[in-house]
């Protein structure tokens, strides 16, 4: 079988929900970081990417019709390139990497961009075509921007209850307290902003075109754990879940380079990491923040390694909550999680953020001499991914 390597990553900046992004499409969003990918990499032709595969989590808007193909027409790509959106919610983009990792293994490709799109402040409301001709009372407009929406009334209540709601209860199922997610929280914002400072992130970001952002815009660096203890419970008036430990609404993108070993003469570069292991794995919807604990082991399992082994994990923070409860649950020195920092301070655009962590991942490793690595996501109504990379830094240590 055919290894699977990560070659290159890029993303945009984050932007806040009504930010410095929330006048550029979600497809050009998209279109504009496979650009930068094909800039950052001149020897590639365009004719030579077999597929491109984006992650959407939406899909109701500007983004609707197949955002991977409009992206890639957008880009400047040939028409011949075949292009595929996957919808796997939160997970989106960290499933196109997977799915692009499997076609390279089975011989089906050879070189694939892979990425996520998410235009949270664009996401449309939309209505409900009604049961019958001219219905003669109000009519409802529904907002896509995140969680659920037209639900179906088979199913059962415990399942449908709101993100933040579902992750109190999983608060209250592992006892952390809100000063450990307050904790965690200003820590987040406190390692983007280093990270930035350090020069971290300037090979990983390009900006967008006519676009005064060149960092992730909700970044804190002056936020303190006194200031966030004071702001108010979102969703239970005793909860422990605020706006401040908790991932904002964002816009952004991110893209990835994935190829065969013999695709390094066609790419004119050598790959940074193997893609050694995937994971997903499920549970009741309301639990959807712990998904990740089973999602990692699966993947480790796979690439045939132990937690022992691990120098850094990428855990999308949806929440401080469910971060705190895979870390406890792995058993991992929590200073080897989301080292640069993570989506509450760096931010969550649903699709984009599965590519932000892939590619964090990788050049976590590079720096830090580590071997081997893991990415998670948790995903709404239930579900969690990961991946295990091997970095291919030549100096390499065992963890």
């Amino acid at each position: 079988m055919t290894i699977a390597y990560l070659y290159d990553a890029v993303r945009s900046p984050f932007g806040r929900f009504n930010g410095a992004l929330a006048g550029v499409r979600p497809d050009d969003l998209a279109s504009y970081v496979i650009t930068a990918l094909l800039e950052r990499n001149p020897q590639l032709d365009g004719a030579a990417v077999d597929e491109v595969i984006f992650g959407n989590a939406n899909g109701a808007g500007e983004d609707n019709r197949n955002i991977g193909r409009m992206a890639s027409l957008l880009s400047g790509l040939p028409v011949s390139v075949p292009a595929t959106t996957v919808n796997r919610l939160c997970g989106s983009g960290l499933d196109a990497a997977m799915i692009a990792s499997r076609s390279i293994e089975t011989g089906d490709a050879n070189i694939v961009i892979a990425g996520g799109a998410e235009s949270m402040t664009r996401s449309p409301w939309v209505l409900m075509k009604p049961d019958r001709p001219f219905p003669a009372g109000d009519i409802t407009a529904v907002s896509t921007a995140l969680g659920w929406r037209l639900v179906n009334k088979r199913m059962p209540p415990e399942w449908t209850v709101s993100l933040g709601e579902s992750n109190e209860q999983l608060r209250e199922k592992f006892d952390i307290s809100r000063e450990r997610q307050d904790a965690f929280a200003y820590r987040s914002h406190q390692l983007a902003a280093l990270a930035w400072e350090d020069g971290f992130y300037d090979d990983l970001v390009t900006t967008i075109p006519d676009i005064e952002l060149s960092r992730d815009e909700g970044i804190r660096a002056d936020t303190t754990i006194e200031r966030l203890a004071t702001l108010k419970p979102s969703f239970r008036p005793d909860g422990t879940i605020t706006a401040g430990n908790a991932s904002p609404l964002n816009d952004g993108a991110s893209a990835l380079l994935i190829g065969s070993e013999k695709a390094a003469d066609t790419i004119g570069g050598s790959p940074v990491a193997r893609i050694a292991g995937r994971g997903a794995a499920a549970l009741e919807p309301q639990m959807f923040g712990y998904a990740p604990v089973e999602a990692a082991e699966i993947a480790l399992r796979r690439a045939g390694i132990g937690w022992r082994e691990i120098g850094a994990v990428e855990l999308n923070e949806a929440f401080a909550v469910q971060s705190l409860a895979c870390i406890d649950a792995w058993g991992v020195d929590p200073d080897m999680v989301n080292s640069r920092g993570g989506a509450i301070a760096i931010g969550h655009p649903l699709g984009a953020s599965g590519g932000r962590i892939l590619g964090t991942l990788a050049k976590v490793l590079r720096e830090g001499s580590h071997r081997w690595g893991v990415a998670a996501i948790c995903i709404g109504v239930g579900q969690g991914l990961a991946v295990v990379l091997e970095s291919l830094n030549t100096e390499s240590k065992a963890a």
